[in-house]
């Protein structure tokens, strides 16, 4: 069980290992509720921890990027991955010359 000490304006620190297990970090907010056994703490996650690589804002500038190349129809389809391995060949060896491997 982990001790810790409540402060001035009612602040309090968990620690670390508890803050590892329940993947807290700076910012993140709890909801407190009064219960018969004590008071709960319950992490109030906006985005799913396993999620928040979507949101990081160097990710959503590429998302961007993306939904204005397809707006502008910058984008390529293909009906297999074999032709798109075959697109990616010539583009790769545009003067039709085989490679090495």
């Amino acid at each position: 069980m982990a001790r810790t000490t409540l402060r001035a304006k009612g602040q309090l620190t968990l620690p670390d290992d508890i803050r590892r297990a329940a993947h807290l970090e700076a910012g993140d907010l709890l909801e407190a509720e009064l219960t018969a056994d004590g008071i709960l703490l319950r992490p109030q996650k906006l985005i799913d921890a396993t999620q928040a690589w979507f949101w990081a804002p160097e990710w959503q500038v590429g998302e961007r990027e993306a939904d204005a190349d397809r707006a502008a129809g910058n984008v390529e389809g293909f009906g297999s991955g074999e032709e798109l391995i075959g697109a990616l060949r010539s583009r790769a060896n545009p003067a039709g010359r085989r490679s090495s491997s």
